[in-house]
């Protein structure tokens, strides 16, 4: 009982002192942006006006502001590049610590921007967060689902969203006018994100390395029972040490003890099964469009008629939401799965956005109350999210790729999410000023096609190890090879 409470106190440190640094961060720099909208707006517009003399147009100013959102999109995508080589040269680990030079750099020039009079650095500062997100999101998951036991491993790697969730409504309360959001204080609200950064330079380096990682990347296996017994209270289950044992075996005779490259991945036939579900789960992700409601919740709150001077407040309700779930799915992940998580939260996104969709549409027609259903499908919306694709997601590729596959998996995971988050940032304004009330109609097709899609192909991966679950994605396989043969023969 001892050595098990030791256990669940390193992990539980562990995965705090990590994530504080990590997908907080996404969520927390994904919800700060939206406060100072007007303000940095007009700073954009003043600043201009200095230099050339005349203003903005609005449709100018607009598209700045959708550039400055956006490069927080490209900079995750250059992140999630980074993340494979930093992962295997640097360690998981290291890797996270290192990844926090990005945010200071960007707390620096957001604090000076004023001072500069050149908006072009907040621009280059979100590019910077962004890269910090685009690693963490990659490498945060990476780390806990290699160090969790495999009872434990579902709920360690699905805290990575309890903490993106945290992150996001912390960051709408400290975005109030009462607190930071404030004419006179939003680029401190922009730099506050280097405070989780110093926090976690300064913990977690007394925590272990990934224990696979040492063994199977290094070849240390002096250093991984180390670990090994600081993370399992004292003890090293001989059991897990072997299965760590035979992939490192594997691995060897496979690649020589390389990891595997961008270029094998794609050619690796029996590895494209795998591979059509991260990049599925992970273009979703993004295009289904919750994270447009946390870039651009004034916009979706003023199309829902929400009165101007409760929006802030309706915006905290988005952020609790997801916080809500996500706590949620991480007691339910071990029991119910993550398959059936997954597929039931985007059935669910897509029960909604139909639901508001029409609420929208009454309440332009004048039909009382409809303001208030509105609020409350976003809210149910994000619920669904939480519930299951928002972290489901993340783990995914811990769990479906052996130790040599998965960094570049992460990578190629992480290229597609922040590709789908930059289209959807750019293209969002517009697709509200072009819709309407049916703004919300292209992501109804993309939640109702990936729950199909994620019903067809993915196996559940509760409880197994990687050759269990690429066992299963075998049988899958020559299933369908057997039924096409059927229907040509037929």
């Amino acid at each position: 009982l001892t050595g098990l409470r030791r256990n669940i106190r390193t992990l539980t440190l562990t995965v705090f002192c990590a994530a504080i640094g990590g997908t907080f961060q996404y969520g927390y720099n994904i919800s700060i942006i939206n406060a100072p909208t007007s303000y940095i707006q007009a700073f954009i517009n003043d600043t201009y006006a200095q230099r050339s003399g005349t203003g903005l147009h609005v449709n100018q100013v607009t598209l700045i502001w959708t550039l400055t959102v956006s490069a927080f999109a490209l900079g995750g995508l250059v992140g999630a590049l980074l993340a494979g080589p930093m992962a295997v040269h640097l360690g998981r680990k290291k890797s996270l610590l290192v990844n926090n030079v990005f945010l200071f750099v960007a707390a620096v020039l957001v604090l000076t921007c004023k001072l500069a009079q050149s908006f072009e650095m907040i621009i280059v500062a979100r590019l910077l967060v962004g890269i910090n997100s685009g690693v963490s999101m990659n490498i945060q998951p990476m780390y806990f689902g290699e160090s969790a036991p495999k009872h434990l491993r579902g709920a360690v790697a699905f805290s990575s969203a309890v903490f993106t969730a945290f992150g996001i409504f912390l960051g709408q309360v400290v975005g109030l006018t009462e607190v930071l959001g404030s004419e006179p204080l939003w680029t401190y609200l922009l730099a506050s994100n280097a405070l989780p950064a110093l926090f976690q330079l300064l913990t977690l380096p007394w925590f272990p390395e990934s224990p696979r990682y040492l063994l199977i990347d290094c070849g240390d296996k002096e250093a991984c029972l180390k670990a090994l017994t600081r993370f399992r209270g004292g003890e090293t289950p001989a059991s897990e040490l072997e299965e760590m044992l035979q992939e490192q075996q594997q691995q060897v005779i496979k690649s020589n003890g390389d990891s595997m490259t961008l270029i094998s991945l794609f050619k690796d036939a029996s590895l494209r099964p795998q591979l059509r579900t991260i990049i599925a789960a992970s273009s979703a992700m993004m295009l289904c469009g919750n994270d447009s409601i946390y870039f651009y919740a004034y916009y979706i709150f003023v199309e829902a008629r929400i009165p101007l001077n409760k929006i802030q407040y309706a915006t905290i309700g988005t952020g609790a939401s997801e916080l809500t779930a996500s706590i949620l799915s991480n007691i339910l992940i071990e029991r119910v799965g993550r398959r059936y998580l997954l597929i039931g939260g985007y059935s669910l996104m897509t029960c909604w956005i139909i639901v508001f969709t029409i609420a929208l549409n009454l309440r332009s027609r004048g039909f009382d109350g409809m303001a208030d259903l509105s609020m409350a499908c976003v809210y149910a919306y994000i619920l669904s999210f939480g519930l299951g694709p928002a972290g489901v997601t993340g783990i995914l590729p811990a769990e479906i790729f052996d130790q040599a596959a998965r960094p570049v998996a992460y990578m190629v995971a992480g290229s597609f999410m922040w590709i789908s988050l930059f289209l959807v940032g750019m293209l969002f304004p517009f697709i509200i000023k072009g819709l309407g009330d049916f703004c919300f109609i292209p992501f109804l097709f993309v939640c109702l096609l990936s729950a199909i899609f994620q019903g067809l192909t993915l196996p559940e991966t509760k409880g197994k190890t990687i050759a269990e679950i690429t066992a299963d994605y075998q049988i899958k396989r020559q299933n369908k090879r057997r039924q096409q043969q059927e229907a040509v023969e037929g």
